[in-house]
């Protein structure tokens, strides 16, 4: 077994040195950690698995021919490797900008750490022009349709909030129920669909991607997984991570998607909404 403490510095570079001995799909994760180290410190093997476009046994597979029990102890080995170049142990210390947190992170810490990692990967996936594309679409909508389930339910209808302060009008759909297949009914070319997922889409937010792709409607895809069947329906795409070492998925980086969203459409004519958002709250 592979000895965490000195893998800790030489990840990395072993995974170089050793990158033609891999299996083309061993060779794909490999590249994904050495070039996301921060991301590969805090992905599932099964979220490694999803980015790197393979299994999450070749990722166990990769982790035991650099000489490692499992994935975990290789997890282990980079988020120390990470750490310690955050801290300084790696290359120069910079006394100006020091680490958000120690190497001994307490589990808050390590949530909070993961969430900032997130926010950056999100941001560094983004593509502006995608971006502007959306803004456009959404601020000029004849009809505006949110569509999310379960947890998804939530961020579509915090988005309604926010564009309603704009004085725009949007319909949230949430749930299979009769008013909501209503609400998809009406779906035509002059609407504009926007489909929130998580992990696996709902049934029901692929089935709404696929009717406004029939009826020639705008769609753009809010999702965390670049594979996602959403995101491949979509005419836009705006991918979020969402990785976390708890229990759940993390959404730190979709709130600010939404929020930033919001924010691009109110930028597009801010006296104007300044206007709106100062009537709205006098109703």
């Amino acid at each position: 077994m592979k000895s965490s403490a000195t893998a800790a510095l030489t990840l990395s570079a072993e995974i170089r040195s050793r990158f033609d001995e891999f299996s083309r799909s061993q060779k794909d994760v490999g590249q994904y950690i050495v070039d996301h180290l921060d991301e590969a410190s805090f992905h599932t093997a099964e979220e490694l698995a999803r980015r790197a476009n393979t299994s999450s046994s070749t990722v166990v597979r990769f982790a035991q021919a650099l000489g490692f029990e499992g994935f975990p102890e290789l997890q282990a080995a980079a988020r120390d490797e990470y750490r310690r170049a955050r801290e300084g142990e790696v290359g120069t210390v910079d006394l100006a900008n020091p680490p958000l947190f120690p190497i001994d992170q307490t589990e808050f810490e390590a949530a909070l750490a993961a969430d900032h990692v997130n926010v950056e990967e999100t941001a560094r996936k983004l593509d502006r022009e995608e971006v502007e594309h959306c803004v456009e679409l959404i601020a000029r909508a004849d009809r505006l349709v949110l569509c999310g389930t379960d947890q998804m339910a939530f961020f579509a209808s915090y988005m309604r909030h926010l564009l309603m302060l704009l004085d725009i009008r949007c319909e949230v759909v949430a749930s299979p129920s009769q008013e909501g297949l209503a609400k998809l009914g009406r779906i035509d070319d002059r609407t504009v669909l926007v489909g929130f997922s998580a992990g696996r889409p709902h049934p029901l937010v692929v089935r709404a991607m696929k009717l406004a792709r029939n009826r020639n409607a705008a769609t753009i895809s809010v999702s965390d997984a670049t594979l996602s069947e959403v995101a491949k329906l979509a005419d836009h795409k705006l991918f979020y991570s969402s990785n976390s070492p708890a229990f759940v998925r993390s959404h730190a980086a979709l709130l600010s998607v939404v929020q930033a969203l919001a924010y691009g459409v109110y930028a597009m004519d801010e006296s104007a909404y300044s206007d709106r958002i100062k009537a709205f709250k006098l109703k």
